[in-house]
């Protein structure tokens, strides 16, 4: 349920289409359903300008289900992340338009066909053992509207693989870089750009790579400029917080 779906209601009460109880039943789901082992955010999107996304690890089938049918009710697209193929399996079941994006683990259904942002993200990937990382920030941008675009394996190792890729950062308003190892790429290309930079450390590497650590204290030590740090393996939050600046450069263009 989103800010349209409430002022639609509203509007039709308004002008008689609608009886006041009717529109009541239709909203006395927010802010939340309580499921008992779950409570719904179903106000999410009218807070934040996107549904609940659900992570799948740490749940059971049967609750995983729930919430999806829960979701469903309200026309929500759906996306669900760190799920399994046994759980998109389930989903399946109940939604059979659900999609599955196997490298990151993360299901998707669309309900509602969201119009493609102008503005662009671009997703880097250090190294080809990044992208199942990178991915989830791919599936998790463009399902929350964005245009995205790819720009794998061009790790600091051979940086001529990136300076012969200028003109997409240049094209890019918002970047996304994903690297493990020492996690230097996020420095290169924010000493390259104006736009801004939201780094993901991966768990890529060696044993003195410590499951991505010596990759986030890289990023988080850059002396580039314009680079935020999400935690080891979020390319779901870097897609978030891309997202949310992508938008804003949305409105910002169309109010201009």
């Amino acid at each position: 349920m989103n800010k349209e779906d409430v002022t639609a209601i509203l509007e039709k009460v308004k002008n008689g289409e609608v009886e006041v109880d009717a529109a009541a039943a239709f909203l006395k789901d927010l802010p939340f359903k309580d499921l008992g082992f779950a409570k719904v955010d179903n106000h999410r999107s009218l807070r934040n300008g996107y549904p609940e996304v659900i992570y799948c690890e740490g749940k059971s089938l049967a609750e995983i289900e729930g919430i999806v049918k829960e979701m469903l009710k309200h026309e929500n697209n759906i996306l669900a992340s760190r799920a399994s193929k046994e759980v998109y399996e389930r989903i399946k079941e109940i939604a059979p338009e659900a999609v599955y994006h196997e490298r990151p683990q993360m299901i998707f259904i669309e309900k509602q066909k969201l119009e493609k942002t102008k503005s662009k993200i671009l997703v880097v990937s250090g190294g080809t053992s990044d992208i199942p990382v990178a991915e989830e920030a791919v599936v998790t941008a463009e399902a929350l509207g964005n245009s995205v675009e790819r720009l794998y394996d061009v790790g600091v190792a051979g940086i001529h693989r990136l300076l012969g890729n200028l003109d997409k950062f240049n094209e890019a308003q918002v970047i996304i870089t994903v690297a493990g190892m020492e996690g230097a790429l996020a420095s290169v290309v924010g000493g390259l750009v104006d736009k801004p930079v939201i780094a993901v450390p991966t768990s890529v590497g060696y044993g003195a790579n410590f499951g991505g650590v010596s990759a986030l204290l890289t990023m988080l030590n850059s002396c580039a400029s314009g680079i935020g740090v999400v935690n080891i393996d979020n390319g779901f939050g870097a897609a978030y917080l891309a997202s949310t600046i992508n938008l804003q450069i949305e409105k910002a263009r169309e109010e201009g």
